[in-house]
């Protein structure tokens, strides 16, 4: 419990420590050098048309390693994909490579991170009447992938500002949901993901994240996301937090931006 309250960041919606968009260089939980530290999570996303549901697992080992576990489930509403249904499993390693974000306040160098997503889609529901059992079939190259990414997180606690900058190659439509690749490129695409965190007081964060996206089908006029969100951290071992999100166009079968609110749940320590 030796990190300050809030150091360790959310989960976010691929199950990595950081925002709810982007991971930070931050490693999960408030466990020290010396120690470790877990959490659970669940996040809904609900738009328009869609929601988006993600529950999964974290360690953090002596403020170094980061393992993560999550699921992902992507349901639709509105015809012709009210039924539609896909669900991904992703497993996420991270190494604090360089750097402290809490504890050098004096130096100009960022907490720096490496990390890894392997994803695999493991059902494709819903679009049976259209003959789609396999993200393939919607001219996805492959249905399983992995994301690499750099991430440099800076915090300056005299200030209570929080940045972070996250450098992701990746070929993943739609963070993977719908396959990696596709038949307008498959080849890994530098893609920046961006956040800012203001600390209110020892329990509240306001900020915002910017997500850019790489455009791979032509069935999916893949946007970038954003959102806003309002953080609260009761106590070390719960946080909840609140987002306005902008998904932007998931598919030309529903071509409209897809707008809606986020809340996430994390237990740990």
């Amino acid at each position: 419990m030796g990190k300050l309250t809030a150091t360790g960041g959310v989960s976010q919606v691929e199950g990595a420590g950081g925002g709810g968009l982007t991971p930070w260089a931050l490693i999960t939980g408030y466990g020290t050098r010396d120690s470790y530290g877990a959490n659970a999570h669940y996040t809904q996303v609900s738009t328009q048309d869609y929601a988006l549901k993600t529950y999964g697992v974290a360690v953090g080992i002596a403020d170094r390693v980061e393992l993560s576990l999550a699921r992902q489930e992507f349901t639709g509403s509105l015809a012709p994909l009210n039924a539609l249904k896909l669900q991904q499993d992703i497993l996420g390693l991270k190494v604090r490579v360089a750097g402290d974000a809490v504890y050098d306040q004096t130096g100009w160098l960022p907490q720096i991170a490496v990390g890894a997503m392997m994803k695999r889609d493991s059902a494709i529901g819903g679009l049976g009447a259209l003959g789609v059992t396999n993200v393939k079939q919607l001219g996805a190259k492959d249905d399983r992938g992995v994301d690499y990414y750099v991430s440099a997180t800076k915090l300056y606690l005299a200030q209570s500002i929080l940045l972070n900058g996250t450098l992701r190659l990746t070929k993943a439509n739609q963070m993977g949901l719908l396959g990696f690749g596709g038949d307008k490129k498959d080849s890994y695409e530098p893609e920046f993901e961006g956040s800012i965190a203001y600390l209110l007081n020892r329990k509240l964060v306001l900020g915002a994240e910017y997500r850019m996206k790489p455009h791979n089908l032509g069935v999916d006029n893949e946007k970038d996301y954003y959102d806003a969100f309002l953080a609260y951290f009761p106590t070390k071992n719960l946080s909840v937090t609140a987002a306005y999100v902008n998904l932007g166009d998931i598919t030309i079968f529903n071509p409209k931006k897809q707008r809606g609110w986020y809340l996430s749940v994390q237990a740990g320590f």
